[in-house]
């Protein structure tokens, strides 16, 4: 979120600040007009028109006639960002594939790849090489230029300068992944973990739109999360947060990678989904997808196989919205393909046995429609963050 200027600020810092903030209304919300614009921002209409006078010389904004047009009377022109004024590379780094983007202003995605981490391929050197020399060959067929880069990661991440401590699931520790990828491309890396980076997705562009206080909980191969409250992602100390997965919901449970027993990953992840649908360990995630879509369509047997898995989720649940305070929890990746009746029965209980949602009225347990870009969008807006301000 932008902060509002205090008050003695220098004219030029006021006007930088409104610069940025009109730019990321537009590169949000999309082209608007300069009323719109006004009323949304609180700033007068002299204001607004110095600012987008400015940026459209600059070529960082146009300003058009709408093509749907209502009533009599000339039209209000359309201030619309111009995707090539600005554009960051996005990366996913998953534990069976990396995606990348080239994004535009606005979230336009100009151009993208992909390729499947298997073997050696997965080593982070493998990794590093080929996202370097994959982004050089798109942004020169594009004929584009990267002011910022944000990488997704499935591990714990220090915020300050994108070192991967542990991605455990990637068998990646200390791993310098935000310096070296600055160092070969020469722009700004900013690196997540990707549970963080979806919520921060979804809060800007998905279900939690407009949501001040929400969670975001996905199901991998782990199981992590990420958190916004007050409007803010929730960082904690070096920005490690959202191991949501490795809190302990039974320690009489099984063996967990990170040393514990019990962890929720260990109760709801892809593994022990495998479980209750009888499938072998290991299965292609294909499978598991469509073995829950299938249960859709035969409520009762989903209902005898998933019901311990519910019961576990809805502990889970329970405890986060017990410590977070959400209105709203998002669930995403393996969490979507759940058959929507149980989800709405999760919904229910953790309604029922959670003290604080009872206290404020009731949290919203939702599924992701973002798709599979989630954390590819998320990790576009996690490098927009600190450039837009010099666009």
């Amino acid at each position: 979120m932008t902060s509002t200027p205090t008050a003695g600020a220098r004219p030029d810092e006021v006007r930088r600040h409104n610069r940025t903030a009109l730019l990321r209304r537009l590169h949000i919300e999309g082209p608007t007009t300069r009323a719109e614009l006004a009323t949304e921002l609180g700033l007068n209409r002299s204001t607004i028109k110095a600012l987008v006078d400015g940026l459209a010389e600059t070529g960082v904004v146009e300003e058009r006639v709408p093509r749907a047009r209502s009533g009599a009377g000339r039209p209000s022109l359309l201030v619309l960002p111009q995707p090539l004024a600005a554009v960051v590379l996005a990366v996913d780094i998953r534990v069976e594939q990396v995606a990348m983007a080239l994004v535009g202003l606005g979230g336009e995605m100009l151009g993208r790849n992909s390729w499947n981490l298997r073997g050696k391929a997965r080593q982070p050197d493998e990794v590093i090489t080929h996202v370097i020399e994959s982004v050089r060959v798109l942004a020169e067929e594009l004929g584009v230029t990267m002011i910022g880069a944000g990488v997704s990661v499935p591990g714990v991440v220090r915020r300050s300068d994108g070192f991967v401590h542990e991605a455990p699931n990637l068998q990646w520790t200390g791993v310098p992944l935000g310096d070296r990828l600055g160092a070969a491309l020469g722009v700004p890396i900013r690196v997540g973990n990707d549970a963080e980076i979806a919520a921060l997705a979804e809060h800007l562009r998905g279900v939690a739109r407009g949501s001040l206080d929400a969670v975001y909980v996905s199901a991998d191969i782990g199981v992590g999360g990420g958190v916004i409250s007050d409007g803010s992602a929730l960082r904690g100390t070096a920005g490690y947060v959202g191991e949501l997965g490795h809190m302990v919901v039974n320690p009489a449970g099984r063996a967990c990678y990170c040393g514990s027993r019990g962890c929720w990953e260990t109760e709801v992840g892809e593994v022990a989904l495998c479980r209750y649908l009888d499938l072998p360990e290991g299965s292609p995630r294909g499978a598991v997808v469509a073995e829950l879509r299938a249960l859709a369509t035969r409520p009762e047997e989903a209902e005898r196989k998933l019901a311990q898995f519910c019961e576990w989720l809805v502990l889970g649940l329970v405890n986060i919205v017990n410590a977070f305070s959400p209105e709203l929890v998002v669930l995403g990746d393996l969490f979507t393909s759940l058959p929507l009746p149980l989800v709405k029965r999760v919904g229910e209980e953790v309604g029922r046995r959670s003290l604080v949602s009872r206290a404020i009225g009731g949290t919203r347990i939702l599924a992701s429609t973002m798709g599979a870009d989630c954390k590819l969008i998320g990790a576009a807006e996690l490098a927009f963050e600190p450039v837009l301000g010099t666009v």
